[in-house]
């Protein structure tokens, strides 16, 4: 069993930054494939980035609206996955959650992913 708590979400204006964090317990997370996704108000849940396992040699993926701004990292020593976001647009606001899968590659599919964090709302206003 693994479970993710994110955190790091607020309340930011246009072109600020935050620095989503989560953390992983129950296994090492250096053995799963991590990735974060967002919901918005009124709209399905998205990918936003994924890491592959570290054995795969831990590339990682993003969606094109977040290419160039977000960054996703991971510390295997502190069993944590950071997304880094860089130049916000109110476009981003949403619930962003941590999700977590027992495979080499991160994936782009919510059904692809067996564990799930609790969200952390990230609000960008204009």
């Amino acid at each position: 069993q693994v479970q993710l708590v994110e955190s790091g979400g607020g309340l930011v204006q246009a072109g600020d930054s935050l620095r989503l964090s989560c953390i992983v317990s129950g296994r090492t997370s250096s053995s799963i494939a991590m990735g974060w996704f967002r919901q918005a108000p009124g709209k399905e849940r998205e990918f936003v980035a994924g890491i592959r396992h570290i054995w795969s040699g831990g590339s990682t993926d993003y969606a094109d609206s977040v290419k160039g701004r977000f960054t996703i990292s991971r510390d295997n020593a502190k069993n944590t996955v950071y997304l880094q976001m860089n130049s916000l647009k109110p476009e981003d606001t949403a619930v962003y959650y941590c999700a977590a899968k027992r495979a080499l590659v991160a994936g782009r599919l919510q059904h692809e992913y067996d564990y799930w964090g609790q969200g952390t709302q990230v609000t960008v206003s204009s």
